[in-house]
């Protein structure tokens, strides 16, 4: 009975494999389905024919349908087999092409970032320095000038993705704007007066100023380490300036001023962000439209504040903006002005915050070193102590922010 049973089940599998068999072969009706009369019907057919054909049992053909069957399988499993090789193979290679793009990816933008970086510091200071020009509205309008004509040709052809500038948006804008102006202009001046080194150890300052800003705005605490780094930053730059033997007071209040503005443009900008995002169409600010708006607002307001101070005066009538040389110079200082605007974004997708922040205070050391080689600062061992005390408090502020 049980054999019974069990012949009956293994007969019933049997035309179902037979049965769809017929059905992979294309049998089916005209709209594509094929129901369950017709399979029985189509069954009995082949077998009748089978049997006057003379081609042995039931059993016989149901066999002769496995092995057709098996083989089917077997033949589609080394098909599958092959295409699994080939396919494993173009993964393999894909991922031999693209696997050191992707190790190399955080190095080449960290390095494209810390050059252009430390080479925009340089020139600015070759510019104010070196060639002596009492113009810094004028660099800035002209290196703004440059940035946005290059981000709108950019956007024109759709290298970029830039956002339409409408009205509100100006309007929201307008403050950040303001104080970006004011922050650019006097950090022209503090760098034509002071020597990078210390420019980079007095720019820890804004750092305890935005932490400030925004305990007191934010309601943001800070752990412990980060406010025993603000309190190095404070005394390194103290005894920096104690010990500074090309001391310029004109100098420090414009790195002060600027380290006040600095701040303030990082406060104000956490705040109008989300105002901004509400007044454009697609409800959101990339990077590359912040620098557009930044840049190309700011042309008229210092073509304002030229005119002001006088400034085109003495742009017309300087002996050195007859000299192509200056022009070159300037000119590479408003493309690497807006390629450390880029390389950062591209940084930043390349890496985190946390890793971009570190690198940004490790590049402080080099620019230090270069800044006083090159431009030959006279040196005392307490300020060269003094420096070197600043940039490892920025290096541990950095790591400080990382352990919140």
């Amino acid at each position: 009975m049980n054999q019974l049973i069990v012949c009956e089940m293994s007969s019933e599998f049997k035309v179902d494999v037979i049965s769809h068999d017929f059905e992979e072969s294309g049998l089916s009706s005209l709209n594509g389905e094929v129901t369950l009369a017709e399979r029985v019907n189509e069954v009995f057919e082949v077998l009748n024919v089978n049997r006057k054909q003379g081609n042995g049992s039931i059993s016989n053909i149901v066999t002769n349908t496995e092995r057709r069957t098996f083989s089917d399988k077997v033949s589609r499993g080394k098909q599958a087999a092959v295409d699994d090789s080939i396919n494993l193979q173009i993964d393999g290679d894909e991922k031999r092409e693209h696997g050191p793009a992707k190790k190399s990816g955080p190095l080449l933008s960290g390095t494209a970032y810390c050059i252009s970086s430390c080479s925009m510091i340089l020139l600015n200071k070759v510019v104010l320095s070196g060639y002596n020009f009492n113009a810094g509205i004028s660099l800035m309008f002209y290196q703004n000038l440059i940035s946005s004509l290059v981000v709108v040709l950019l956007g024109l052809c759709r290298v970029v993705s830039v956002e339409k500038l409408n009205w509100k948006l100006i309007r929201v804008w307008i403050p950040v704007n303001v104080i970006f102006i004011g922050m650019l202009v006097s950090g022209m001046y503090s760098l034509k007066y002071i020597n990078i080194a210390m420019v980079t150890i007095l720019k820890n300052m804004t750092n305890i100023l935005t932490a400030i800003g925004e305990l007191y705005i934010f309601r943001k605490h800070q752990n412990q380490k980060v406010w025993t780094a603000m309190f190095l930053m404070i005394i390194s730059a103290v005894s920096g300036g104690i010990t500074d033997l090309s001391f310029d007071p004109v100098g420090y209040a414009w790195q002060i001023m600027n380290c006040i503005l600095t701040a303030s443009y990082s406060l104000t900008l956490r705040r109008v962000m989300d105002e901004a995002k509400k007044s454009t169409r697609s409800g959101s600010l990339n990077e590359v439209s912040m620098v557009l708006l930044n840049n190309l607002l700011s042309l008229p307001f210092a073509i304002f504040l030229i005119i002001l101070f006088g400034e085109w005066e003495y742009v017309i009538n300087a002996d050195v903006t007859k000299s192509p040389m200056f022009w070159v110079v300037a000119t590479a200082s408003g493309f690497l002005g807006l390629a450390i605007s880029f390389t950062s974004m591209w940084f930043l997708q390349q890496t985190s915050p946390t890793t971009y922040s570190l690198v940004g205070s490790l590049n402080k050391i080099p620019i230090s070193i270069a800044g006083l080689v090159l431009f030959k600062v006279p040196l005392s061992l307490p300020n060269c102590f003094s420096i070197l005390f600043g940039l490892f408090a920025g290096v541990f502020f950095a790591r400080a922010k990382m352990s919140k």
